[in-house]
């Protein structure tokens, strides 16, 4: 049987349009004898995921993104297609990650098992957004963009302060302070050099003065010695002498010898001071008191008349008058 030209154009053409749709389906990561699971996730914003996008489970590939869909509230509805058979909880979370620093992204289930029923194709689940390494990076950046801005305003004060400082008249004397400190600087390297050219020259006259020197001080040294040894000496033997001496005088107390040492052992001899310093007091008193009785005094000569002891009255105003 002879198949006409017609019929083979037609089956050509059915079998790239078939090819065709194959192909297609294979870009769109979706096969149509494909057995995977499908799954949901909503977005408020999908981050750069595209079809294709890589779903973990755990860092192990388990599926892909199948499609992306824009919803006329502003959400993204992102398909799943899971070729793997792991099963998991309904309330599992679909997180959307960054991967490396570059900021791709996939999507790893974070997989609960908590007792509830197993999700199935055709679930939807819950979505999240982890923060990525930029999102962190920009957190971190925003105080100490804020901190960098108040130190540049402090900076720009501070220059305003300085520059309002800093007249004219200002950096003219600090340029002359610095000519100043220059012409000393160099004043001071020109008189360094003729100190080092007069070290130099008369080196061999300082080598001797300071061997003079160490001699004299060493001599000294010896002399001194001598002379403390021998005051040292002399000191303590007069000092050994002084106590000695001191020993008798005490030990000749102790026995009574001399005057200070009667008058500690005597008792009579204590005792008859004691009396005549008590009968000397009281004539004292008598002489204060009675002194007609110890003085006579005539201006002729008349002989003295005998003495009469006081009235009573008299006393009382002789000693009214003392």
């Amino acid at each position: 049987m002879k198949i006409s030209r017609e019929i083979k154009t037609a089956l050509l053409a059915i079998i790239a349009l078939v090819l065709f749709y194959f192909g297609v389906s294979y870009l769109m990561s979706s096969s149509v004898l494909s057995t995977d699971r499908i799954f949901y996730a909503k977005y408020n914003n999908v981050g750069g995921i595209v079809p294709a996008t890589r779903v973990m489970i755990n860092g192990f590939q388990v599926g892909k993104v199948q499609d992306i869909q824009l919803q006329p509230t502003g959400q993204s509805v992102v398909t799943l297609a899971l070729n793997h058979d792991f099963k998991f909880s309904k309330n599992s979370t679909i997180q959307l990650q960054e991967n490396g620093f570059i900021g791709a992204k996939t999507l790893a289930i974070l997989v609960k098992q908590d007792g509830a029923s197993f999700a199935v194709s055709g679930d939807t689940l819950q979505a999240a957004t982890q923060p990525g390494m930029i999102d962190e990076f920009k957190k971190q950046l925003i105080p100490l963009q804020s901190k960098i801005e108040r130190m540049l305003v402090s900076a720009d004060s501070l220059l305003t302060s300085v520059n309002m400082i800093l007249n004219e008249e200002s950096r003219n004397n600090i340029k002359n302070s610095i000519r100043d400190l220059n012409t000393t600087v160099a004043n001071f390297k020109q008189a360094s050099g003729t100190f080092n050219s007069l070290i130099a020259t008369n080196k061999e006259k300082l080598d001797n003065t300071f061997a003079n020197v160490d001699n004299i001080s060493a001599n000294l040294s010896k002399v001194s010695d001598s002379l403390a040894a021998i005051e040292v000496n002399k000191t303590i033997k007069q000092l050994q002498s002084t106590i000695s001496d001191f020993d008798k005088i005490i030990a000749g107390i102790k026995n009574g010898e001399g005057s200070v040492g009667k008058l500690l052992k005597d008792e009579e001899l204590y005792d008859n001071l004691s009396g005549a310093s008590l009968q000397l007091e009281q004539l004292l008193e008598d002489m204060k008191l009675n002194p007609k009785r110890y003085v006579h005094f005539s201006l002729f000569g008349k002989r003295p008349k005998q003495y009469e002891p006081p009235k009573e009255n008299e006393k009382e105003n002789e000693e009214k008058k003392n």
